[in-house]
């Protein structure tokens, strides 16, 4: 089954600022490494169900799970959530892993 992949307005701002932080717009190393990135948040689209339980998950109404991207110490969580019922993957934030959990919305 496949999954239309979303992100919110907080995750497309967490992703524009990865890719200035990453310089990937001057860097091909930095610019690889954002595209994977894309990739596996593209990735999503199948079988989203595959990734852990976030943290966040229980302070969250509905169960939110995280996708880990990159390599020791540069770790990144890609944080979501299912809609079964519309087939969506929406993107909550991509954070850095070393970062506390994310404080609950009201």
């Amino acid at each position: 089954m496949t999954y239309l992949v979303e992100l919110t307005a907080r995750a497309g701002r967490d992703i524009e600022i990865l890719y200035e932080e990453k310089n990937a717009a001057e860097s091909l190393a930095a610019a690889r490494w954002f595209n994977r990135l894309e990739k596996a948040v593209g990735s999503l689209s199948s079988q989203p169900a595959r990734c852990h339980v976030a943290p966040e998950s229980k302070h969250s109404k509905t169960p939110l799970r995280h996708l880990l991207y990159g390599k020791k110490p540069h770790v990144y969580r890609v944080v979501f959530e299912i809609d079964e019922k519309l087939k969506l993957v929406r993107i909550i934030t991509v954070r850095h892993g070393a970062r506390e959990p994310m404080e609950p919305t009201a």
